[in-house]
């Protein structure tokens, strides 16, 4: 194990070195003191991460497993057991389940715990909506859709083929999983792979988590997360991309009348085929959703509006559920949203 203590300025070397010897583990500290340009989270990740593959193959364990996670979190006792599950099944990736600390989280109040509960539940809702029209064998439900390095775990093999941990300050957990995925890698976003993580409003990272908690704290109605779109944008999204990725050949892009209808220019058609041809399908999708403003994240919800858009979404997902081809049974997502509502409506009447 390595523990890298990055600009610590607390007791965390004593501990961990008291914790160490007591116990007689075998734990790597290393103290740091890296520059304002250095300090970053990600970077320090990457370090100890380097450190952990290099230790690794010090000790001729090429077929070893990286885990990260981070000072601010606790992970559960069957953290390594179901990480390790995962990597047995296939995973060359494994994005854990991130929780809030359960008594730091009440501690907040039951406004803030109420728009928690509400955020979580359409996460999945969100999530089961891309596992049924975009699934991936892979990754099957029950599944998560985010990457945090609270939660992170890599093979060796694929560690050292993606060139390790992207150097970036912060995002290096999203990049990871891209680069993964760009080199034909699994991921699996595992719901049984889980940490507690601080609900701390205070952090070191500007613009980190403790900062979005802290606004959310104060102003209670504040945005929710881009992803948290409308059900019919979801359901729309989720939709177009199950059927790209089910015939993500080039020769079917240029001729797509599904592609054709985003109006895209020449230009950009050449441009995505290109992404398409040379990475994976996730970059090509991402590229497609920054080059199309009707995929752009750019209506965001309030939690207020959470109940209706939950209400949406499970009506849809009960529909969807009951059909041998969920993907084949949508056929009125890239419809306007009366539209939509209006077939929502008709579902269950």
């Amino acid at each position: 194990m390595v523990l890298y203590a990055n600009n610590c300025h607390d007791s965390t070397v004593a501990k961990a070195c008291e914790a160490r010897d007591a116990a007689a583990l075998r734990i790597k500290v290393l103290e740091a003191e890296a520059s304002a340009q250095r300090s970053a989270a990600g970077l320090a990740r990457k370090t100890a991460m380097d450190i952990a593959a290099s230790q690794l193959e010090a000790e001729g364990l090429a077929d070893g497993v990286i885990l990260t996670t981070d000072a601010d979190s606790v992970v559960h006792p069957t953290w390594l057991a179901n990480s390790w599950r995962a990597f047995a099944q296939g995973a060359d990736c494994v994005a854990g389940y991130v929780d809030a600390a359960p008594g730091e989280f009440v501690g907040l109040g039951r406004d803030f715990q109420r728009r928690g509960f509400l955020e979580e539940y359409y996460h999945a809702v969100v999530a089961e909506m891309f596992a049924l029209l975009d699934p991936r064998p892979h990754d099957p439900w029950p599944n998560h859709q985010v990457s945090s390095g609270a939660s992170l775990g890599i093979t060796l093999q694929m560690y050292r083929a993606i060139g390790g941990l992207p150097p970036r300050a912060a995002g290096e957990d999203a990049a990871l999983t891209l680069a993964v995925e760009s080199a034909g890698g699994r991921v699996r976003h595992a719901m049984d792979v889980c940490v507690s993580t601080s609900c701390r409003l205070d952090g070191r990272a500007a613009g980190g988590a403790a900062d979005a908690m802290k606004l959310r704290h104060a102003v209670i109605d504040t945005f929710c997360d881009d992803e948290l779109e409308s059900a019919f944008t979801v359901t729309r999204k989720a939709w177009l991309k199950g059927h790209l990725r089910k015939a993500s050949d080039i020769g079917f892009m240029q001729k797509s009348a599904i592609l054709r209808g985003l109006d895209l220019s020449a230009g950009e058609m050449t441009s995505l085929l290109g992404t398409l041809r040379h990475t994976c399908f996730e970059v090509f999708w991402q590229e497609l959703c920054r080059t199309n403003a009707a995929l752009r994240y750019c209506n965001p919800l309030r939690p207020s509006m959470l109940p209706a858009e939950i209400a949406r979404g499970e009506k849809l997902l009960r529909f969807l559920r009951a059909q041998p081809d969920p993907l084949e049974a949508v056929d009125f997502v890239m419809e306007d949203g009366v539209a939509f509502e209006a077939r929502l409506h008709s579902l269950y009447e």
